[in-house]
Order: C-alpha cells, then sequence, then structure tokens
C-alpha cells in the first residue's frame, strides 16, 4: 500500500498522541501531521496536498461548532473530512455528514473502532459508529438552513467560516488574498443566501447548526 498522510486537528496532545497510535496501526507507511487549532490545520493541508484525510476536532481554537467543517470543505474540497468528537449525539452527527464530512468518529471509540472508521473513509465510504441510526432532521428550521449553507459557493463558504471566527473583513481579506471590496461582495452575497440582514444574524444562524457542539465543552 501507498504512503498515507494523515493531519490530526486537536488542540488536546494526549488525544492527538492517542489517534496518533490509532492511525499508526493502519497497517501503511503513514505521515501523521498535527495541528492544535484551525489555522494550523489549513496550513498544514495548504503545504500538503497529497494527505489523504484530516481527523477535525470540533472544539478547538478557530472552530464554532459546525463553523469549522464549512470552512475547511471549503476550501479543501477534495480532502476527506472526519470530525472527531466528544459531543456524539445523533444531531451533530448527521449535521455534519449533511455539511460534508466524511465521518464521525466519538472520542470514546476504541482505538480498532477509530481504524476501521479511517479504513472506511479512505475506501471511499461514509463512516459513523455502529448501530447509530442518523434518522433524519426534525426541526424544519434547521434543514432549511443546512440546505442554504450548501448552495454556498467555496469562497462563500470560507467566509462564512471567516465570520464566525469573529474576523473583520479586512482580516478576511488579508487572509485569501483579495480585496476588502471583494469580501464585501461575498458577505453581501452569503447574508442573502441566510436570508439575514448582518452578520451577527449570520453567525446566530450558523450556531444553531451546532446548537449542541456549542453548549457543551469537551
Amino acid at each position: 500500500m501507498a504512503q498515507l498522510t494523515f493531519i490530526i486537528a486537536d488542540d488536546h496532545p494526549l488525544f492527538r498522541g492517542a489517534m496518533r497510535q490509532a492511525l499508526e496501526g493502519i497497517g501503511a507507511t503513514i505521515d501523521i501531521l498535527e495541528a492544535g487549532d484551525l489555522e494550523s490545520a489549513r496550513k498544514k493541508a495548504g503545504d500538503h496536498p497529497e494527505a489523504d484525510l484530516i481527523l477535525l476536532d470540533l472544539t478547538m481554537p478557530g472552530v464554532s461548532g459546525l463553523s469549522g467543517l464549512i470552512a475547511f470543505r471549503a476550501e479543501f474540497s477534495s480532502l476527506p473530512v472526519v470530525v472527531v468528537s466528544a459531543t456524539d449525539d445523533v444531531s451533530t452527527m448527521r449535521r455534519a455528514l449533511e455539511l460534508g464530512a466524511s465521518g464521525f468518529i466519538s472520542k470514546s471509540a476504541s482505538i480498532d473502532e477509530i481504524r476501521e472508521g479511517v479504513r472506511t473513509v479512505l475506501d471511499g465510504g461514509i463512516w459513523t459508529p455502529p448501530d447509530v441510526d442518523l434518522g433524519s432532521e426534525h426541526d424544519q428550521e434547521i434543514a432549511g438552513l443546512i440546505g442554504r449553507v450548501k448552495t454556498l459557493t467555496p469562497q462563500q463558504g470560507r467566509v462564512l467560516g471567516m465570520l464566525a471566527e469573529g474576523l473583520l473583513n479586512k482580516q478576511i481579506a488579508y487572509e485569501l488574498g483579495v480585496s476588502e471590496a471583494t469580501i464585501k461582495a461575498h458577505v453581501s452575497a452569503v447574508l442573502q443566501k441566510l436570508g439575514v440582514d448582518s452578520r451577527t444574524q449570520a453567525v446566530i444562524q450558523l450556531s444553531k447548526i451546532g446548537a449542541e457542539v456549542l453548549s457543551q465543552s469537551e
């Protein structure tokens, strides 16, 4: 089997160590990159386009609930994202998958389960914990909101993720290497697609998708 490159994005060194142990048992030549916040994870992914998969925590610095997933999927659309979280209720799992995650692994999972999940995603499948029925979204407001988020272009998704981080237009412009006027246009388009009138309302709407994540700490 060819060399595999993984990115572990989690702010807890001990947990990154546990994930490293699990990944090293996949049975191939493994290159593991570690990141303790969303910005570092972005840099690792940008510097290593050959990466096969990223394991993304939902509550590390730079991440507000599922906003980090939205931003990451927008920026690195070809890189499979497996969400790894202690917030493993069915709603969070389902919404993560609907927003583009290729899998969801609970932080309480065994090493064997982690390996099985990673192998499944590497083989092109979708992974959720065994014996979990994801069901369907009962909250029609959330279902509609997720549908609107999925209409965002990649750049709009990145902008929305940065809005959720509290960045100003000029900061987003600097990060993305474009003019502030371009960012203003993106923000206006994001607000229109989400059906809101302000940046604050957009962030509030986004927080509703990951309400369970935001209300619990890991």
